[in-house]
């Protein structure tokens, strides 16, 4: 699917999300480029544009008679279309001003003939925004129209009113005749009832930040130095599985590639000078706690960092990772623990030991939340409450605010610079937990109520669990945890019915069927 934005065919690109940034028109390359830089204006967040498409379908009726002549519906002549289009593109530039992600909304299409249904069908777009008002065509109900338009091979929402505007007549039948097709089982494979929203643009708005979480997550490339690997049994089939559920792109170099580039820029005395600014900079910030490791090792670190970036600038990546993070401690003379959070802080992805069991779910949150996400090791949840850890974390966990930092050593190593990011208590989490097979994945929302200091990784937290840590404690499969802050569990289930994995909330009662 084209990023290629042409102006004379869409309305407005509505927002930008909140800040109100006007989108440019792209190409391939620069929407590629894109998925690696920033939105101005937006924090953190970075990604290529969701493209909207909205779609009126409606028939107009002729009285006859002493004879059934309409369906239900509020829109009863061309005057009632006109006030719709402009209630729903009212309601849809209200939308994208709300919105926290880069969104572009083409011109609404209005479908009252089989034609208009294929045009809709047909646009460029990754999203079909469908108002389904009326009905027209053939078969039961004349779902003729409403069924060429869904089926694009684009995402699908349709958008039904009750009390928001005139009534729709999908509201009536679009379980019934549109998903079971007058049976008593489901029938479409591709849209479901959580496809479907009555009124509520927040429910919308949701669904639409999964969707953008998903397209910028296939097309993600991530740069694996010495090669793609998984955390137990999951290394066997974790990168496979990266690509056929999500379309990750793992570019593999070697260790050896690592080490000769690190070696050589130790040898350039601007590298090393521009490091040591860097680390100077970083060290005057006022949110620096303590240093506690040798300043070589933080200077070093940001050495590593910009090889790092380098390394992924020339293979097009958002984001990196490491097998066997250790091993390039003696020729990078430090650790990779700060660099990565460093890497994460200015916006782009990093994440230690090459485990692509967790990695999916780190590039997933990272679009969908906008924010930086933290890898870690969980511990036995107990009483409600468990420990995560590990030695790198990013500051900026909101997205904007850089968090209270100690500078340590690598624990297990005793070597290197490692942050202890005091992340904030009270704070709101959500935390994934991929199981190794990548089949399922549990979530929860949590809340940080204390950043300790045990003889464990660096940056920690205890985390007490909102929701069914009994569950959790007996179910629980994998290794590794993704977390965030904010409440991201409704996109990420969402998100997981599109691509066929099983989702388990445990913040809620409900476990969504796949």
């Amino acid at each position: 699917m084209s990023d290629d934005l042409d102006r004379r065919d869409f309305l407005k690109i509505m927002g930008m999300g909140a800040a109100g940034i006007n989108a440019l028109a792209m190409s391939s390359s620069q929407a590629n480029a894109a998925l690696r830089k920033p939105i101005p204006g937006m924090g953190l967040r970075i990604g290529s544009v969701l493209k909207v498409q909205p779609v009126l379908m409606y028939h107009l009726y002729e009285r006859k008679e002493a004879t059934t002549w309409r369906e239900w519906g509020g829109l009863k002549t061309q005057s009632d279309v006109d006030a719709e289009v402009a209630r729903i593109e009212k309601e849809l530039r209200k939308l994208c001003s709300e919105a926290d992600f880069a969104i572009e909304v083409l011109p609404l299409m209005q479908v009252n003939e089989a034609g208009k249904a294929a045009a809709a069908r047909d646009s460029d777009c990754d999203v079909v925004l469908i108002y389904a008002a009326g009905a027209g065509g053939k078969g039961l109900y004349k779902r003729e129209w409403l069924e060429t338009i869904a089926d694009c091979q684009k995402y699908k929402l349709m958008f039904l009113r009750h009390k928001s505007g005139p009534v729709y007549l999908w509201y009536e039948i679009g379980h019934t005749v549109f998903l079971r097709k007058a049976t008593d089982e489901y029938k479409r494979t591709d849209m479901d009832v959580w496809d479907v929203v009555v009124d509520d643009y927040g429910e919308v708005l949701w669904r639409l930040r999964a969707l953008y979480g998903l397209k910028n997550t296939s097309r993600t490339k991530i740069v694996a130095i010495g090669g793609a690997g998984g955390w137990g049994i999951g290394g066997k089939i974790a990168s496979e599985n990266a690509k056929r559920y999500w379309g990750i792109d793992i570019q593999p170099i070697e260790h050896d590639e690592l080490k000769s580039s690190i070696q050589k820029a130790h040898k350039v005395q601007s590298t090393i000078e521009q490091a040591r600014r860097e680390a100077d900079e970083y060290l005057a910030e006022k949110s620096i706690v303590s240093v506690r490791t040798d300043r070589k090792f933080i200077v070093n670190a940001f050495i590593l960092k910009n090889i790092f970036k380098e390394l992924m600038a020339e293979a097009g990546a958002a984001a990196v990772t490491v097998n066997g993070c250790m091993g390039i401690g003696p020729t990078a003379q430090t650790t990779a623990c700060l660099s990565f959070s460093v890497i994460n802080d200015e916006g782009l992805m990093a994440f230690c030991e090459s485990d692509f069991v967790v990695i999916p779910s780190g590039i997933l949150l990272r679009y969908i939340s906008g924010k930086p996400v933290f890898l870690n090791d969980p511990t036995h949840p107990h009483n409600g409450v468990t420990t995560c850890a590990h030695c790198t974390a990013p500051r900026r966990m909101n997205g904007k605010d850089y968090e209270p930092v100690e500078i340590h050593t690598h624990f297990e190593s005793d070597y290197g610079a490692a942050p202890k990011v005091n992340m904030r208590t009270g704070q709101t989490t959500t935390n994934l937990i991929p199981n190794f097979a990548s089949t399922k994945w549990m979530g929860f929302r949590g809340k940080i109520i204390e950043h300790p200091f045990y003889d464990i990784c660096r940056s920690q937290i205890d985390l007490e669990i909102e929701g069914d840590w009994r569950r959790l404690l007996e179910d629980m499969q994998g290794f590794h945890w993704m977390t965030c802050y904010g409440d991201y569990l409704r996109e990420v289930g969402y998100a997981l019915k599109k691509v066929g994995i099983q989702w388990d909330n445990l913040s809620e009662e409900k476990r969504w069927k796949v």
